[in-house]
């Protein structure tokens, strides 16, 4: 194991008045507590990726992400942890001259070489990721946007397994963005327990097929018992309507549990609204995996390290 972490992170009962009324109960898979530098489904992303960097005697990780991007931060943090080199290459070639954000400076701190492109090259670069683009960065391991590979499916697979009480009335609930963590947690759910994935960008049918390769890479073959609800991503990725931000408030002065945004607070609203309007069965238990901490947390963190 490249990185040491506090595993199994901890299940969180979530005592609430409005589920209870649905009939459906509520844990906290706090994956958010896992690793201080590279916290929840990033680490089991990474992890798995960053052996086989060190096994192939890589020296350098590249990968590619947006301007407050999480894997970029947590890819830089675990890539100095293990004493290889790191390139983020960033969507926007405009943020070049500009003052470094807290999240920017954060994977700059760690040693992440910061490469800005526009949009359009970026798109032409980030899907070719995981054949290593066309070589320009030489043998370096180039990562996809998200860490989402067939190594990281294999990564996250693991959490049904820590949860380890799972049946035919369990829900397993992740936020969606390059599909990797539900890929993965739907590949290692035990029979009849089921994986809800509620999408954070627009675009019905473009994550089911993201996801549903995943599996093809990673195992070969396909899974059953998962879906992704599109109803709550809030007009896009990282949009947090006023809508939304008054729930993860609300939930966390009545629960004290900090929520993250872009993610977090997107599929723990689903929860909420799929309970309320009837679409989860009474008798249902929903584990929702946190996968990130706020950006206020993140933000404290790095500048105490």
């Amino acid at each position: 194991m490249p990185l040491p972490a506090a595993l199994p992170t901890p299940l969180t009962e979530v005592a609430d008045p409005v589920l209870a009324r649905a009939g459906v109960r509520l844990r906290l898979k706090r994956d958010d507590l896992l690793h201080p530098a590279v916290p929840g489904n990033k680490w089991r992303k990474l992890t798995p990726n960053l052996a086989r960097a060190l096994a192939e005697g890589r020296t350098r990780l590249v990968t590619f992400g947006g301007a407050y991007s999480t894997h970029l931060r947590a890819t830089a943090a675990a890539a100095r942890a293990l004493g290889l080199a790191s390139t983020g290459v960033v969507r926007g070639e405009e943020l070049a001259d500009r003052p470094r954000n807290w999240s920017l400076a954060a994977a700059e701190a760690d040693g992440m070489e910061l490469e800005f492109v526009d949009r359009a090259a970026y798109r032409a670069l980030a899907p070719a990721a995981g054949n290593a683009a066309d070589g320009r960065w030489g043998d370096a391991l180039v990562l996809p946007e998200g860490g989402s590979n067939a190594l990281a499916v294999r990564g996250t697979a693991a959490l049904p397994a820590e949860i380890g009480d799972l049946g035919p009335a369990d829900v397993v609930c992740c936020a969606v963005g390059t599909g990797g963590t539900l890929a993965g947690i739907a590949a290692g759910l035990p029979p009849g327990a089921r994986a809800l994935g509620v999408a954070v960008l627009r675009g019905e049918g473009y994550p089911e097929a993201e996801v549903a390769a995943l599996h093809r890479a990673a195992y070969g073959r396909s899974f059953s018992g998962w879906r992704i609800d599109h109803g709550y991503h809030g007009g896009g990725y990282g949009r947090v309507p006023a809508e939304l931000e008054a729930f993860a408030a609300s939930f966390e002065q009545r629960h004290g549990i900090g929520v993250e945004r872009r993610y977090v607070a997107k599929a723990l609203r689903a929860v909420y609204g799929l309970a309320e309007a009837g679409r989860l069965a009474p008798g249902t238990r929903v584990t929702l995996v946190v996968t990130g901490v706020p950006d206020e947390a993140a933000a404290a963190a790095v500048s105490r390290s």
